[in-house]
């Protein structure tokens, strides 16, 4: 019999502590409830240089300016403030955009020898903050787009490579199920004319589906291109009738480089095909922070950061992350260039 007591004991202990733990990673929410973030982590420079050099010595300096750029803006270092951001809210799915892997080769040779040694990998140093924090988050999907080398600096002494992603992240003790990991890129493209050649920047989508207490829908993250609003309109409309196609209902996270306060042709276009804000009213800017990112005080005038859903979705709680000072690093960095938003949905039966 005191065997049987100690062991009911045991069992009670355990089933409360994971009920604290599970109280604990879900402070407040419903079983039926799923919070979602968008957050783009800031390539770490402006790439408009390298686009526009009309020589090798201009184009190698200016590889190199952007190179020293990216290192002045502490990916490391901010990576810690943007799992401060996250472990505040701990929402269950994060769609990250400008997810970059940055890699060096020496000598300088292009893309002759493609660069492997890792400089940053943003989504490595972000996830392994996370897990310093206690939250545990996987990499669910990804699509990888811009993949460039370029020699850095004139005379060059090494090459940089610039990887671009868009991430799904998922919380794995969450009380959701996910499946079906896609990704692809939009036809549509922008290609920009450098010294080096044509350079084509693509543009993609990352998607998950998802099932909370028997309830399924997708979540998709996306990069809308920044530079040229017809490519930008032609890939909402490919997304609408791509990844967003079907019958599941969809929350969509990303940076749109559209909606109220900018252009806002492809946020219609999304509204069109029965995408719904989360945010409503005013305010909600979220881009942009200077590229140094040392701008005192917020200098966000767009809304362009959004969380939107089709079917089966009722905003519970809609806030923007990373635009007040005290998410500043003790450097005086902003996390990154964009704020970020996070949006606790609750599932419709």
């Amino acid at each position: 019999m005191t065997q049987l007591k100690a062991l009911a004991a045991t069992l009670v202990v355990a089933a409360l502590a994971a009920s604290c733990a599970l109280a604990k990673s879900d402070p407040g929410k419903s079983d039926r409830e799923i919070t979602v973030m968008t957050r783009n982590l800031f390539l770490g420079t402006d790439l408009q240089p390298i686009f526009a050099a009309t020589t090798l010595p201009a184009l190698a300096g200016a590889a190199g300016a952007g190179w020293a750029q990216v290192q002045a803006n502490n990916f490391p270092t901010r990576a810690e403030a943007l799992a401060d951001e996250i472990a505040a809210s701990v929402p269950d799915l994060v769609g990250l955009q400008e997810a970059m892997l940055f890699r060096t080769d020496v000598p300088a040779d292009g893309p002759a020898t493609p660069a492997e040694t890792v400089a940053y990998d943003f989504v490595g140093l972000l996830v392994d903050e996370l897990s310093d924090r206690g939250l545990r988050y996987k990499v669910v999907s990804t699509y990888t787009g811009t993949d460039a080398e370029l020699p850095a600096g004139w005379p060059p002494t090494k090459d940089v490579r610039l990887t671009d992603r868009v991430v799904v992240l998922a919380r794995t003790d969450a009380r959701m199920k996910v499946s079906n990991p896609r990704s692809g890129a939009y036809p549509a493209a922008l290609t920009v004319t450098t010294f080096a050649g044509p350079l084509t920047l693509p543009r993609g989508w990352a998607s998950v589906d998802v099932k909370v207490r028997g309830t399924s829908f997708r979540l998709v993250t996306t990069h809308l291109d920044a530079f040229a609003a017809p490519i930008r309109n032609a890939q909402a409309g490919q997304l609408v009738n791509g990844p967003a196609a079907g019958g599941l209902p969809v929350v969509l996270v990303g940076d749109l480089n559209s909606g109220p306060g900018g252009d806002s042709s492809a946020y219609g276009i999304l509204s069109s095909a029965g995408f719904v804000d989360a945010w409503t009213g005013s305010g909600g800017l979220t881009c942009c922070h200077a590229v140094d990112l040392h701008n005192r005080s917020a200098t966000l005038t767009k809304r362009i950061d959004l969380v939107l859903t089709r079917g089966g979705f009722v905003p519970v709680a809609v806030d923007v992350v990373g635009e007040e000072t005290a998410d500043r690093t003790p450097n005086g960095l902003w996390p990154s260039d964009h704020a970020g938003v996070v949006a606790t949905l609750r599932l419709s039966k």
